[in-house]
């Protein structure tokens, strides 16, 4: 693979580790699924168009042919509460257990009109935030499970810088109330992501689950697809002009790292950049907001906390 090597701990093997990555058929999800599959994990990775993922995966087998794990994929659409459901149906009645979970896919809606997911969520919150935190909490007792052997089962939420410009608008989470600001509402999403990896670490208590999330860096993705001129894709290309634009191999380094590196399960709730724990704004990231933030989506998603 393209891209610097992360520590000592990248040479770790996986054998016998199950790992579920969400968004894992193209950029960071594709390297990071490539990584661990080469290091001999079971890799599943959830995908939203079946086409692609076959693609991936193919390649993905081509890479590593003798690397002694397996590597599937499962349909899963995070704009769908439905197809999350069932996703997270199929995942419980396949696995015996989820050792790492990776919620890595991600949208960016940067035009300027108000888009949303089939069951009425803003796009951008309801796939970056709302359907990960479904699917986190249906796949709960796989974590669980992978606890009880011993391990120390991982949620990384990949999460992004552009947090410290998010904001709760507790009385508008859906984005309907305000003029419409894609770029906004994503810094919004990915505030909650680290909200959410904050409070799940709260909430595992003595389950032995950790939860991180992380700032992959400014990665040349398709994240912007169809936003040609939108702040996410200027923010991108600046970064490459000036020579800080990493490859998706490079922006797979710090969930890599919270994948593998033991020396850090003691820091769940944490959040990561450049493979190294990064202080939170505190102004955004209060105990207070991430405790409202599980009960508002418990809430609109009308489910039942599994971690108390």
């Amino acid at each position: 693979m393209g891209g610097s090597k992360i520590s000592p701990v990248s040479e770790s093997k996986m054998d016998g580790r199950v790992v579920v990555i969400t968004g894992a058929n193209t950029g960071i999800g594709k390297d990071t699924a490539n990584e661990l599959y080469q290091r001999g994990a079971t890799v599943v990775m959830l995908c939203r168009s079946e086409e692609r993922a076959a693609e991936a995966v193919d390649w993905i087998k081509e890479e590593s042919k003798d690397s002694g794990g397996s590597i599937r994929f499962e349909k899963c659409n995070l704009g769908s509460v439905e197809s999350v459901k069932k996703c997270a149906q199929k995942l419980n009645e396949s696995l015996d257990k989820i050792d790492i979970l990776v919620n890595n896919a991600g949208v960016y809606w940067g035009k300027d009109e108000r888009a949303t997911t089939e069951d009425g969520f803003e796009l951008t919150f309801g796939v970056n935030h709302i359907g990960h935190f479904l699917l986190t909490k249906l796949v709960l007792p796989l974590l669980k499970k992978s606890a009880e052997t011993g391990y120390t089962p991982r949620i990384i939420n990949v999460s992004s810088a552009a947090y410290e410009a998010g904001k709760m608008n507790w009385d508008d989470l859906n984005a309907e109330k305000r003029s419409y600001s894609g770029f906004s509402t994503y810094s919004n999403s990915k505030l909650a992501n680290v909200l959410h990896a904050k409070e799940l670490a709260k909430r595992a208590g003595d389950t032995g689950i950790v939860a991180f999330s992380v700032h992959p860096g400014f990665v040349k993705t398709d994240l912007g697809r169809n936003n040609e001129g939108s702040c996410i894709r200027g923010f991108v290309k600046i970064a490459g002009f000036i020579g800080l634009q990493l490859n998706s191999s490079q922006g797979a380094q710090t969930t890599l790292y919270c994948c593998l590196d033991d020396s850090i399960t003691d820091r769940s709730g944490s959040y990561f950049a450049n493979c190294k724990e990064k202080r939170l704004k505190q102004s955004l990231t209060s105990d207070e907001d991430a405790k409202r933030l599980w009960e508002e989506s418990e809430k609109v998603l009308d489910i039942r906390s599994q971690l108390d």
